[in-house]
This record gives C-alpha cells, sequence and structure tokens, in this order.
C-alpha cells in the first residue's frame, strides 16, 4: 500500500480519457499528489510525465485498488462511464474507506445510483476537468473558461511572488506559456497593458494559456 502526503492532497484518479487526464493534470499541477490507473498502457506512460504513481489495472477490485494506494486517498474520481463498472468501482473504494468518491455520471439515473450508495455525480459537460481540479484543491482561480481542447482563459488575484513586479520584467509567456490579457484593477479593467506596469496586490488578472500552465502558474508563484 502506497504512503504519500502531500500539504494540497492525494487524489485519485481512475479513467485517463479526456476528462480524467485534464482532471488528473489539474491536479498535479496545482501542487497535489495524484494516483492515476487506466487500462490502456499508452495512456498510463503518458501520465507519468506528470506523476509516478500511474497505474495499468485491467480489474478494479478492492485489492487490485487497495494494493496501488487508493486507500490512502483524500478523494478518488472515477471517470469511467460504462455504469456497472462505475458502480462497482465506487463500492468498493467506499469498502476501503476513501473519504470522497465521485463518479463520472453519464445519465441521470446513473447518478441517482450513484449517490445512493454513498457516492458522488460529476457531469463532464458541467464539471470540466480543469475547473474541477480546482475546486477539490482549493485554488483561488476565481474563473475559468475552456476556450478549446488547447487554450482556457482564466481569472486570478496577483500571486504574492509577482506583488511589485513590473510585467516585462516578469517573463510569463517564457516561463510559464501564458499571457496577461487584461487587467482589473477596482472598478476598472485594463486591456492595453504597459509593459512597465507594475503588478498590484489589489489586482486581478485574465490570463490566457494552457490549463496545465495556468495552474502550474498560479500553484508556483503563490505558495
Amino acid at each position: 500500500m502506497k504512503k504519500i502526503t502531500k500539504e494540497k492532497g492525494t487524489f485519485g484518479v481512475i479513467g485517463l480519457g479526456r476528462f480524467g487526464s485534464a482532471l488528473a493534470q489539474g491536479l498535479a499541477a496545482s501542487g497535489a499528489e495524484v494516483i492515476v490507473a487506466d487500462q490502456v498502457e499508452s495512456k498510463v506512460n503518458e501520465a507519468r510525465s506528470y506523476t509516478e504513481y500511474a497505474y495499468v489495472i485491467h480489474n478494479l477490485s478492492k485489492q487490485n485498488l487497495e494494493d496501488v494506494g487508493f486507500g490512502t486517498c483524500d478523494a478518488v474520481i472515477i471517470c469511467i462511464g460504462a455504469l456497472d463498472v462505475s458502480l462497482l468501482t465506487a463500492m468498493n473504494l467506499l469498502a476501503l474507506g476513501v473519504k470522497r468518491v465521485m463518479a463520472k455520471a453519464v445519465s441521470r439515473e446513473h447518478g441517482q445510483l450513484l449517490e445512493k450508495i454513498g457516492a458522488e455525480m460529476v457531469f463532464p459537460e458541467r464539471d470540466m476537468g480543469a475547473r474541477l481540479a480546482q475546486r477539490l484543491t482549493g485554488s483561488s482561480l476565481m474563473d475559468y473558461i475552456r476556450l478549446n481542447n488547447e487554450m482556457d482563459i482564466a481569472e486570478c488575484p496577483v500571486p504574492r511572488k509577482l506583488v511589485g513586479v513590473r510585467i516585462t520584467d516578469s517573463n510569463l509567456r517564457q516561463k510559464y506559456g501564458i499571457n496577461v490579457i487584461a487587467i482589473q484593477s477596482g472598478n476598472k479593467i485594463t486591456t492595453h497593458i504597459e509593459p512597465g506596469y507594475p503588478f498590484k496586490g489589489t489586482d486581478s488578472l485574465v490570463i490566457l494559456g494552457r490549463s496545465e500552465d495556468i495552474l502550474r502558474f498560479h500553484a508556483d508563484l503563490d505558495d
């Protein structure tokens, strides 16, 4: 059994499709420890770029789930559409003592069954992976919009380490691959930002970039 401790918590993600992969990457980028599993080896290999706890599992039995450490997680999110597998996996995780078990619901009836056994339902169209990662880890990102499969827009307060730093000296594009497209200071929103503008602690930033880069930026600079 894995013994993992991390300040922002330990989370499990089962199923690495588009939703599960975005969720796992968002959790990892926020600074949380993540355990992931899928039956497709190529997906698991990709996940090893952001977590060392990535496993190929063909049978989601209670014993197998316990062996790779899911029983130690603060929350586990099941990102599998098959109703029977989803429900059985949720029951096994609850039996292991996982306090918070969430599962992707493909229908209202699926969600109702999950709730009856003590799990929470998640609808991917509403709780996209990156947004759910923020909610689970308590990120202070204030709003989040998915533009497409690659780029997102997020609003967040200025990280503490950037207060007093000029835009031109922050090198956010080079370091994190993100762009500041607007700054809100009080009731004023500015889209034409001078390179010499120093970030203020009361500012809110509107930034454009990939979800994992946005979360990495905020987790890194707001420690």
